[in-house]
């Protein structure tokens, strides 16, 4: 497959508005890296730079060694999954997915070898004869899929392709294309909004808001060990939840003050916070490390009223509102809760994550 390496890719369109801004990524051989962030953040631009639809402005792209920034997309040796499928609906699924064989002239029967390799590997091979037309959703998808495959690219490249997709389809296809990373052993770069889809498929994740890089990684590393305040509150479902707390280091004890409760915190964090002695900072904690705590005092656990209970057979979510801040708790299935209950919650000491308020960047 392929090495991909992006060197300070910028994207500047007219009105000096930047898209991306001097994104720096590495995609080693046979890696699945996905690109996530919000809406607007710049991860299509940078995918569709990658393809050579986007032209970039600043920074230089390189495959395999070889510097492709003017090289057209036909002659890249990569392929694309486009977010709304682009199959020909006038064409069968056999002559979409040999399309881009035929006009590349390669002889009929390797064309015929490479389809019926693809259809079955995504078994698809009883729709050959259909039109898109009489597809579902799933089966479009896995055209699309097949399509790229046929061409043995060295990079796939994936838009948001699950975002048409139902529910449960969804988590289907998010397992099948995993799968599929494994049997080709490909170079893939994937793009969603979705940080369930990133954290479930991905070797490694670049996160992204406003064009820039916040954070790439394992998905286990984003999810332990984030950057800034950003990372922290889009990785994970339900997010981190935040609330605001004051730092005392003295007499040899570490705590973290929210005003109605006070969290003793271990040692070593007198060390990590001395600087924020008497300071504000922004305590972040996950809502499956608030531990349920039917006998705590107001003084030492967070205190909160129930707004809303989720049954989801396996946990309960709760969400709560405190005296300063909206958070969630996770809870085992097996216990009851009414809305508008007060309980309390205890964070676990040595889950939790200080930011600057300043910087939003995690005290480390």
């Amino acid at each position: 497959m392929a090495h991909v390496k992006l060197e300070n890719i910028t994207k500047i369109y007219p009105g000096n508005v930047k898209a991306v801004d001097n994104v720096n990524i590495e995609i080693d051989d046979e890696e699945f890296v996905v690109l996530v962030g919000p809406s607007g953040c710049g991860k299509s631009t940078t995918l569709r730079m990658i393809a050579g639809l986007e032209e970039i402005s600043e920074g230089t792209l390189s495959i395999d060694e070889r510097v492709v920034n003017d090289v057209p997309p036909k002659d890249r040796d990569i392929a694309m999954v486009f977010q709304n499928y682009a199959l020909y609906p006038h064409m069968s699924v056999y002559e979409n997915m040999a399309f881009g064989l035929k006009i590349r002239k390669f002889p009929k029967a390797e064309i015929e070898k490479r389809v019926n390799e693809a259809a079955g590997i995504l078994g698809i091979e009883n729709l050959l004869e259909r039109k898109p037309k009489a597809l579902s959703g799933g089966q479009r998808q896995r055209v699309a899929v097949g399509r790229a495959i046929v061409r043995n690219p060295k990079v796939f490249l994936f838009d948001e392709p699950l975002s048409n997709l139902d529910a449960k389809l969804r988590v289907q296809m998010r397992a099948e294309i995993s799968s599929l990373h494994h049997k080709l052993k490909a170079t893939m770069v994937y793009v969603t909004h979705d940080q369930v889809e990133a954290m479930t498929m991905a070797d490694k994740i670049v996160v992204m808001k406003d064009g820039l890089i916040q954070q790439i990684g394992s998905p286990l590393t984003l999810y332990n060990e984030p950057d800034n305040l950003f990372v922290a509150g889009f990785i994970g479902s339900p997010p981190m939840n935040f609330m605001p707390v004051t730092i005392s280091t003295r007499g040899g004890n570490c705590s973290a003050d929210e005003g109605e409760f006070k969290v003793a915190l271990p040692k070593e964090a007198g060390t990590l916070l001395k600087d924020y002695e008497g300071k504000k900072v922004t305590m972040g904690i996950r809502p499956e490390n608030l531990k349920y705590n039917p006998d705590g005092t107001k003084e030492e656990s967070i205190t909160a009223i129930i707004k809303v209970v989720e049954q989801l057979g396996d946990e309960i979510q709760l969400h709560l509102e405190t005296a300063v801040s909206s958070i969630i708790a996770k809870v085992p299935p097996n216990l009851s809760f009414k809305v508008d209950q007060e309980i309390c919650f205890s964070p676990a000491p040595d889950k939790i994550h200080f930011f600057d308020r300043e910087t939003d960047l995690v005290i480390k």
